[in-house]
């Protein structure tokens, strides 16, 4: 039977409390905030304390839900009417389930409206870490929904609103936050929204509604973003052969460098205090070397720090070098062990595992030669330093890298790595921020990777291989620098066009090889790679006029290779094309078989070769067959006739050529015979 009653609860005891014992019973008496005598039993708590025994303020309703299972919800209302109000709706929700109105999951989903929505958010939470999502976005995404859900005033899912989260977000966007950053509040909230809707992502990467249902649907879909394009606030842009060479020969000598600045004296009204009287001069390009060599004469007592200091500067260049030539992020760089690596492949690899990767799909990263060569002596050369910072013995038994831990780090990537590299490029005299207003940061040399290959001549296909790029835009506009492309070189492949030459004059030139023509055009070749032979599909065979020309001596040929050419698909013909070739068609295997007849027909007659299309192919495409071949009606031409005509005869053009080699003229049309004609009526009869 459902009830509404105040639980007994214990409390801790008042401050100034007297304790009494009546009937046997310990009590307790005080004075609460209104100055009214109270009392309670008293109780010892599990800690030992001393505790009161009292009733709730509030009403706990009792009733058994749409599953007969026993709940006990508490209602918050002081009141026993209100109450007895909650109670009645709790038990009409519970009829509603049990009679099938409403399922079981549509009825929690009214319980989870009064859910802080704090703990929500905490479920979310666990929910990405089971999916092995990234800490640091974790951390970003429950900062981004705290942060926005506290101002837009959402502390429960029924306050979840579309309107109120779109006008905070212009809000920020006007007070001078970046698009990116305002669609990324978008899309936490979106992706949040579709969690509460039971979106759960399943195998293969589909998204399915398994989950539990907090809401019905997601209240933020269709929410506006903002234009990235139109506002970036950080682009990056690529480095240049020169600025990369710079950047690899100041970070393996500046860690020693720094040891051999000179001192400079500061003029008085920049000095702080009685003992700041100097300061150390900057590190320059031109004079790296020089502060190598000081480096070297004042640390010559402490060997071991100078090979640390070496050994420090080589591994910097060579995550630098790492960086550029696999295109690796800071984080999977970071990520690599040794055992991810193999250089005794044929083709050296490093394998970057699905948890560490940006997509989570797990990748195998080449190595150039070069790279791995570098990484073989770095590993021969891998010291251990201990706690002190002395030099141990080495700490690989051989030769062989394999005798390091598997799970050794690579290469020690610091997480300020942007720090370094700002003062690498200080010191090498390379700009941070060009002209352009682009940046260079750590993810740059991935940048610069991109833009490499784009160079260096690789496909795009390859190239958005080789950056793991789930689309080519990605990989051609962003990750590729548009100048460091050589854009006027790429004018030489143009054809070569005067103005005090005639097109005569210029076709004779290029005849007799006078054109001064010194690099030919490859584009062509490169779109439509062209055989020479006959093919059913791909380029065309041959542009030039077919050479159908019989001998007189010469008997014709008993078997002809019939070019399927113009059967196969490519644009329609016009009268402004270089030869009268329909294209874009689309044959059955019939029409294919009668078009191929009537080709032979007319090579074994000494018609010559069919030209498909034509302005107006239909208006003769009767007569110039009929008075070639004699086909009459009901002849043997009149199957083709009736098949061709109605789909293929609108494309076909017959052009007779005669034996000797020049254009005959056309044949008399033989007309049809009028229905009332006696050559008519007698065919009739007959």
């Amino acid at each position: 039977m459902a009830s509404v009653y105040r639980k007994t609860v214990t409390r801790r005891l008042p401050a100034g409390a007297d304790l009494f014992i009546r009937s046997g019973e310990r009590r307790a008496r005080w004075k609460d905030r209104s100055g009214k005598l109270q009392t309670a039993p008293v109780i010892e708590g599990r800690d030992g304390l001393l505790r009161i025994r009292t009733e709730a303020g509030t009403y706990t309703a009792k009733y058994r839900d749409g599953s007969g299972i026993l709940r006990e919800v508490a209602t918050g209302c002081r009141s026993k009417d209100a109450a007895l109000a909650i109670l009645n709706e709790l038990t009409n929700r519970a009829d509603k389930v049990r009679s099938g109105i409403r399922t079981t999951a549509e009825d929690a989903i009214v319980d989870h409206q009064h859910t802080p929505l704090v703990e929500h958010i905490t479920d979310y939470v666990t929910y990405l870490r089971g999916r092995n999502v990234n800490e640091q976005r974790i951390r970003t995404t429950k900062q981004r929904l705290i942060e926005s859900a506290k101002v837009c005033g959402f502390r429960r899912l029924a306050d979840l609103n579309a309107d109120r989260l779109d006008g905070w977000l212009a809000e920020q966007h006007t007070a001078g936050r970046s698009a990116a950053v305002v669609n990324g509040y978008r899309e936490v909230w979106l992706a949040f929204g579709y969690w509460c809707a039971g979106k759960r992502k399943a195998a293969q990467g589909k998204w399915r509604n398994t989950g539990e249902k907090r809401l019905t649907v997601n209240p933020f879909t269709g929410l506006y973003g903002a234009d990235v394009k139109s506002d970036r606030r950080r682009q990056r842009r690529s480095m240049t052969d020169p600025e990369l060479q710079r950047l690899l020969y100041v970070a393996r000598l500046r860690p020693l460098a720094e040891y051999g600045r000179l001192k400079i004296a500061k003029a008085p009204s920049e000095q702080k205090g009685k003992r700041d009287t100097w300061e150390l001069s900057p590190l320059t390009y031109d004079g790296l070397q020089a502060a190598t060599e000081r480096a070297h004469q004042r640390l010559a007592d402490n060997p071991n720090y100078i090979e640390k200091l070496e050994r420090r500067g080589r591994e910097r260049a060579l995550t630098y070098k790492m960086l550029l030539l696999t295109g690796l992020r800071r984080g999977e760089l970071a990520s690599l062990t040794i055992g991810n690596i193999d250089l005794d492949a044929a083709f050296p690899f490093a394998t970057l595992e699905a948890r560490d990767e940006k997509n989570r799909q797990g990748s195998e990263i080449p190595l150039r030669e070069d790279l791995a060569d570098d990484l073989r002596q770095w590993l021969m050369e891998r010291n251990s330093i201990d706690s002190s910072g002395s030099v141990d013995v080495f700490s690989i038994a051989s030769s062989n890298p394999a005798a390091l831990p598997a799970n050794t780090p690579l290469l020690n990537v610091p997480k300020q790595l942007v720090k370094t590299l700002d003062r690498d490029l200080a010191v090498a005299g390379i700009s941070k921020i060009d002209d352009r207003g682009r940046s260079l940061d750590v993810h740059a040399l991935r940048h610069s990777f991109g833009t490499l290959l784009s160079t260096g001549g690789v496909a795009p296909r390859t190239a958005q291989a080789a950056m793991r790029h789930s689309s080519i835009d990605l990989t051609m506009n962003v990750y590729t620098d548009p100048r460091l492309l050589d854009v006027h070189g790429a004018l030489d492949a143009l054809p070569q066009l005067s103005l005090n030459q005639s097109p005569e004059d210029d076709r004779r030139q290029r005849a007799t090889g006078t054109d001064d023509a010194t690099a030919q055009r490859t584009v062509a070749p490169m779109v439509a790679p062209n055989s020479g032979k006959r093919c059913k599909l791909g380029a065309i065979a041959d542009n030039s006029p077919p050479k159908n020309i019989t001998p007189k001596n010469e008997k014709p040929p008993t078997k002809v290779e019939v070019s399927r050419v113009g059967l196969t698909g490519f644009e329609p013909a016009t009268s402004a094309s270089r030869t009268q070739r329909s294209t874009k068609l689309s044959y059955s295997p019939i029409q294919a078989r009668i078009l191929s007849g009537l080709h032979q027909k007319a090579r074994l007659k000494g018609v010559g070769s069919l030209f498909w299309g034509g302005p107006r192919p239909l208006l003769f495409f009767r007569a110039t067959f009929r008075a070639t071949f004699g086909g009459g009606h009901g002849g043997a031409m009149s199957t083709p006739n009736r098949v061709v005509s109605r789909r293929a005869c609108s494309i076909i053009r017959c052009q007779r050529v005669v034996r000797a080699g020049r254009y005959g003229a056309r044949r008399p049309t033989r007309r049809r015979p009028a229905h009332d004609s006696p050559v008519a009526s007698n065919r009739r009869d007959a």
